[in-house]
């Protein structure tokens, strides 16, 4: 009996000598052959992979010109393990690479708790700082190779974007960056960042218990060199854009200029705008957030994001539309008793002759005109009610690119505002008719555009119904051709036979008698219309559209100039010496230019006080008003 038991422990001892072999020998082969994560420590002790930067893709204007560059600088890595500690002497390390002692131990503080892991300590340095440092052999430190980017024309601030570090919540939404990536931010930068980022490389390194560097592992082996990133050859002329950044100082809006013919944006100018050298280097924190407390807001991009009554501009489309459902010729006149009135609804006008066609409605930029022609859209005996004659007027002006994306390449773009029938059944309760709208006939009420969605309508009328989404990009370093989308010509639901009257009535308007004429050029038929929003909050918003010649035309832009008064008082100065300039390569009218560069305009919602020669601004602005009133105006 007492054999059998003594038998039964020893079978039982056995077993569970073999289960813990079992289990250690799992365990052991488990490591070896599964899990890597003691080898990749092991290799840590002997092994430094260093990330190889690719220098990012370059930006040229349409000519060949340098918009973007990169130049060579280094970060400073450190990893605490390796760190000397007796031997280290901060004093030195601070001097050579004028760091700040406070920000050195902050981040020698923050590298020790994760002691093998590289740790960031300053960015931005200069290849002269980088040879100093090489010759003191600070061990525990190294430099990575990297570049930045650099502005040769001080221009583009909004439409070329920046490039800024990878935060926590970059990382998170995209995996593939990791920390000590940079990311494109905004503009070109960001809409083309997988183009202009290029391919990481390795550089493996053996180093021996003390940090120092040995030399290469298995001779370069297993190293891989970055892929440099892709050069961009944009569609904006550099010498436009500098020229509509310097027109536009002193000012609160946006220019925009686009070749009809292609979709390509000559020009975006957003002011007011930045050095984008002043978001690169040590200095990039600070400049930054003074820019965020800028209540001018030089970071927003109004010409794609900001949503502006488009005023008399879009008496165009008003046209237009009329002319295709029916309800309106090219001959139909119409009278204006200074302005249109029904029942006790007046909406006054400025003085000019009556009654008028179509033509020198426009050229005139009648509001009384616009408004028979809105009503007459929306009471259209074909639809059954004013609501659903609403929806049709809607769906045209959609047609035109407003109230939606154009789907250009920047991603910041903003859709507009159309406001639908919803909206005014919920203002009104449901109770509203053509009069009660009749402020979007003038494009007022709750119409929203931005800048560049102008631009495209002076691009649409100068192709006589049909335009290419805009783009700022001509060129892709290895590609063939662009984004298929960029070619497809998009027609509105307006007839091109429709266009003529409006091209037509234009042209009068700059050349024959209406509110344009200053912005005639000689040699040349310019087509223009100003527009003049009203603001609730200060003086009225100056517009103009306009694009040139009349025929095969090279260019169409629009200004939107926030608080300028008379759509001729402060736009159309600005988009006609920028027409001047791109068609002849020069600017033949002094006063004009120095007026427009005088210009300062105090805007109350972001200026705390009005500053010295703000007020002479405003002097040169009435002067000028006083000009374009008896050129015309439109209100």
């Amino acid at each position: 009996m007492r054999d059998s038991e003594g038998f039964g422990r020893m079978r039982t001892l056995q077993v569970v000598v073999l289960l813990v072999f079992a289990l250690i020998i799992g365990r052991l082969a488990y490591i070896q052959l599964i899990d890597s994560r003691y080898g990749d420590l092991a290799r840590a002790n002997v092994l430094r992979h260093v990330v190889q930067y690719p220098p990012r893709g370059e930006v040229f204007d349409r000519n060949g010109e340098y918009l973007v560059q990169s130049r060579e600088c280094y970060d400073l890595m450190v990893i605490s393990s390796e760190i000397d500690k007796r031997g280290f002497d901060t004093a030195r390390l601070c001097e050579v690479l004028n760091l700040p002692r406070v920000k050195l131990e902050r981040e020698l503080a923050n590298a020790r708790m994760r002691p093998r892991a590289p740790r960031l300590v300053m960015s931005y340095i200069s290849k002269e700082d980088k040879l100093r440092f090489d010759e003191c052999n600070f061990r525990g430190f190294y430099a990575v190779y990297r570049t930045v980017r650099q502005y040769p024309r001080e221009v583009g601030g909004n439409l070329l974007g920046y490039v800024s570090e990878v935060n926590a919540d970059y990382l998170k939404r995209h995996p593939d960056y990791k920390i000590g990536d940079y990311v494109g931010m905004g503009g070109v930068e960001s809409a083309y960042e997988p183009e202009l980022r290029g391919r990481k490389g390795v550089k493996i390194q053996e180093i021996d218990t003390h940090g120092a560097i040995k030399g290469s592992y298995m001779n370069g082996r297993y190293d891989s060199l970055p892929d440099p990133g892709r050069y961009l050859v944009s569609t904006i002329d550099a010498r436009l854009q500098l020229l509509g950044e310097e027109l536009m100082r002193g000012k609160v809006g946006a220019a925009v200029a686009i070749e009809p013919s292609t979709g390509e944006i000559l020009m975006m100018v957003s002011s007011p705008t930045y050095d984008p050298d002043q978001l690169v280097g040590r200095d990039r924190g600070n400049n930054y957030m003074e820019m965020l407390r800028n209540k001018r807001q030089p970071l927003f991009n109004r010409a794609v994001r900001a949503a502006y009554p488009p005023g008399s501009t879009f008496k165009l489309v008003q046209g237009l539309i009329g002319l295709q459902e029916g309800v309106l010729r090219p001959s139909d006149l119409h009278s204006c008793h200074m302005g249109y009135q029904a029942g006790r609804l007046k909406m006054a006008c400025h003085s000019h002759a009556s009654p008028l066609d179509l033509r020198f409605a426009v050229a005139t930029s009648c509001n009384a005109y616009f408004c028979y022609v809105f009503r007459d859209i929306l009471d259209n005996p074909r639809y059954e009610s004013v609501k659903e004659g609403y929806d049709v007027w809607k769906s045209y002006v959609e047609s035109f690119g407003f109230g939606r994306k154009l789907g250009s390449d920047f991603l910041d773009e903003r859709n507009g505002y159309v406001p639908d029938r919803a909206f005014y059944d919920r203002q009104y309760r449901g109770s509203w008719n053509s009069l009660t709208v009749l402020s979007l006939s003038i494009g007022q009420d709750a119409l929203g555009c931005t800048p560049l969605q102008l631009a495209n309508l002076a691009a649409i009328v100068a192709n006589r119904g049909y335009y290419y989404i805009p783009h700022i990009v001509k060129k892709i370093e290895g590609r063939d051709s662009l984004d298929a989308r960029f070619y497809e010509r998009h027609y509105t639901k307006v007839d091109p036979k429709h266009f003529e009257p409006i091209v037509e009535g234009m042209w009068r308007g700059v050349n024959v008698g209406g509110t344009s004429t200053l912005a005639r050029l000689d040699g040349w038929d310019v087509c223009g219309k100003t527009g003049t929003a009203e603001n609730p909050r200060g003086r009225d918003h100056s517009t103009f559209l306009s694009f040139a010649p009349k025929d095969n035309p090279k260019i169409a832009i629009s200004v939107y100039v926030e608080n300028g008064g008379f759509g001729a008082s402060a736009a159309l100065p600005i988009a006609s010496l920028l027409e001047e300039y791109y068609l002849t390569d020069t600017i033949r009218r002094p006063a004009m230019l120095e007026y427009v560069k005088n210009l300062n305009i105090y805007y109350p919602a972001y200026d705390k006080c009005q500053t010295p020669g703000v007020l002479s601004g405003r002097q040169e602005l009435a002067e000028w008003d006083a000009v374009a009133e008896r050129a015309g105006t439109d209100t």
